[in-house]
């Protein structure tokens, strides 16, 4: 289900560093989580939705990459992240 803007607004809002921050890491991994979390209910609908887990699939494994990033030049930025979001890392 595609979320609305206010709802992504909320979001980057949440988890800026500066007033026009869209693009840091924090943000990135904040939308891509609920992107993916927002999945979840698609697929108890549609379980043979292949193309769709797919592309939850690189979702998945682009918020790993980001976190890997962030956790490796900002720990204590991490760790604020992974717990804010509840990630189990």
């Amino acid at each position: 289900m595609p979320f609305t803007s206010a709802q992504k607004a909320e979001v980057v809002g949440k988890f800026q560093r500066a007033p026009k921050d869209t693009g840091s890491p924090e943000v990135q991994i904040a939308l891509l989580s609920q992107r993916i979390n927002g999945l979840a209910e698609h697929f108890t609908n549609h379980k043979s939705d292949h193309a769709s887990r797919r592309g939850l699939l690189k979702m998945v494994a682009q918020r790993r990459r980001l976190l890997d990033y962030l956790k490796a030049n900002a720990p204590d930025r991490y760790s604020k992240v992974v717990t804010d979001l509840g990630l189990r890392r």
